[in-house]
């Protein structure tokens, strides 16, 4: 049966609680397990702080830069959100710091190979659900079905002899019916890549503020060399008031050439006991080899089923991978789990809101500043505009000097005669000219919104100044005509005066 859990697409296996038993169960036998952060896997369960794996990895001797042996374990670093590029079920190995460097429990992971004491545990447990042989009467049976509701629902004991401890009953048994599966993204990085996640139990604020003490810490715990330098990576924060910084190391040769520690070479030499101590003394709680996962380990992975995890459900669940590419189906047990998950989820969906909202703060802010630009661009066009004239203009008045005293030549008359051309086409009543008029009129109609308002009229600077030339030598051509006038007035009144003094004398 398929579920939906948060967002990731799961596929768990419901069973009836009661009947069944007594059949050939094929499952593998029980170990713990847990997982990271939605979108994330661990092999082995966390005993230490949020979202932390445990793996056993040997102290080694070796210093940094020297070749070391790699580990072997599958781990995951926690605390990574569904369809974020985080270690999955790859790495070297993660390593859980405890108090002043103290080694915690380890638990095999999903895909290790059962015990002994396993092997013992599930037979114990198979016979509690089966035949118990505590009051050797017919109690037993009602004794089994009662186990049976408790390995169905992942808690209590199991009594099955009178002799012997009772069987703890966790989500973990392999008949624990509540189970899923999901999907956790395969990390990408290479180990050449020498990337080594650090979760510290600080806020992502308090390290990027003390974040180069923190470089200067890690370089005296890797030797204090001067040939290696520690570099940041990146920092993130994680839920719990928790951080992650991504570090690698650049090693420096003599010749001049230089590389990155592997992530495996960094990782080891991290994990020796005395390095882990200082570690612990900084503030870090998990950590991480991130690298990828060849083909073949993702076979290894996909092609045996987690341990209480039906064969059927699982081949139905590597089927439905939404993106074999990039995804790997990892199992779910328990309420607690899919609680984590979920509240993983919801952790990722605000950072990613949060990044949304400062995306459209930033958004914002550019429109205002295109709006900015876009009025300036135009301001200069208007300007560009003006001095163009004004450059045409002196071309214009510089050829009139540099031509005059000279007579006109063929290609200056073919010019001119193209230019009043031209002009008369432009002032033909039926053509431009009349259009314009048609055109001013209309914006004269739409100026006047009620009666008769006040005609306003904009002119550019250089269309004022020959409008008011024209108006001067108009004004100098109407004086030029009063003087005219003028004289001749005072010519007649010369002739009529003549005029009257001759018919005068003519009477005497």
């Amino acid at each position: 049966m398929a579920f939906n859990f948060g967002g990731a697409k799961t596929t768990a296996s419901v069973a009836p609680l009661f009947g069944g038993f007594g059949t050939t169960t094929t499952s593998a036998p029980s170990t713990g397990f847990s997982f990271g952060g939605f979108g994330q896997t661990t092999t082995a369960a966390p005993t230490f702080g949020f979202g932390t794996a445990t793996t056993s990895a040997p102290a080694f001797g070796a210093g940094l830069g020297s070749t070391a042996p790699t580990t072997t374990t599958t781990s995951i670093f926690g605390g990574g959100a569904f369809g974020t590029q985080q270690p999955a079920l790859g790495g070297l190995g993660a390593t859980t710091f405890g108090g002043f460097g103290a080694q915690q429990q380890q638990k095999p992971g999903i895909f290790a190979q059962p015990t002994s004491t396993q092997n013992n545990v599930l037979l114990n447990t198979a016979t509690a659900l089966s035949m118990p042989t505590v009051f050797n009467d017919e109690r037993d049976a009602i004794l089994a079905r009662w186990n049976q509701l408790q390995a169905f629902w992942g808690t209590g004991k199991g009594y099955y002899n009178g002799t012997a401890p009772p069987v703890e009953f966790t989500s973990e048994n392999h008949f624990c019916r509540f189970k899923a599966v999901g999907y956790s993204c395969i990390p990408s990085a290479r180990d050449e890549d020498g990337l080594v996640a650090l979760d510290f139990n600080k806020k992502d604020q308090d390290v990027r503020n003390a974040q180069q003490q923190l470089v200067e810490s890690l370089h005296k715990i890797l030797g204090s060399k001067p040939t290696h330098s520690v570099n940041v990576e990146s920092v993130r924060p994680l839920p719990q008031d928790k951080s992650e910084v991504v570090i690698y190391i650049i090693e420096r040769n003599p010749n001049g050439t230089s590389r990155r520690i592997s992530a495996s070479e960094l990782f080891n030499f991290l994990n020796q006991n005395h390095v882990k101590t200082q570690l612990t003394q900084l503030g870090v709680v998990n950590m991480v080899a991130k690298t990828t996962l060849t083909a073949a380990q993702i076979k290894q992975l996909t092609d045996t089923p987690p341990a209480g995890i039906d064969p059927l459900i699982w081949e139905q669940a590597k089927k439905d991978n939404p993106d074999p590419e990039r995804l790997i189906p990892v199992p779910m047990i328990g309420f607690g789990e899919l609680h984590r998950r979920l509240k993983l989820q919801e952790y990722q969906t605000k950072q990613h809101q949060g990044r949304l909202d400062a995306i459209a703060g930033n958004i914002t802010g550019i429109q205002g500043n295109m709006s900015t630009m876009q009025s300036k661009i135009q301001q200069y066009r208007r300007k560009l505009q003006e001095l163009s004239h004004r450059v045409l203009e002196v071309l214009i008045r510089q050829e009139a000097y540099r031509k005059s005293g000279y007579a006109i030549q063929a290609d200056e008359e073919q010019l001119r005669v193209q230019l009043e051309a031209i002009q008369v086409e432009l002032n033909a009543p039926m053509q431009f000219k009349g259009r314009l008029n048609e055109l001013m009129s209309q914006i004269r109609m739409q100026q006047m919104p009620s009666g008769r308002a006040e005609e306003r009229y904009s002119m550019e600077a250089t269309m004022q100044e020959e409008l008011r030339q024209h108006i001067k030598q108009q004004q100098e051509g109407l004086t030029h005509l009063i003087g005219i006038i003028k004289d001749d007035m005072e010519d007649l009144k010369v002739i009529e005066q003549g005029l009257a003094e001759v018919t005068q004398h003519h009477r005497r």
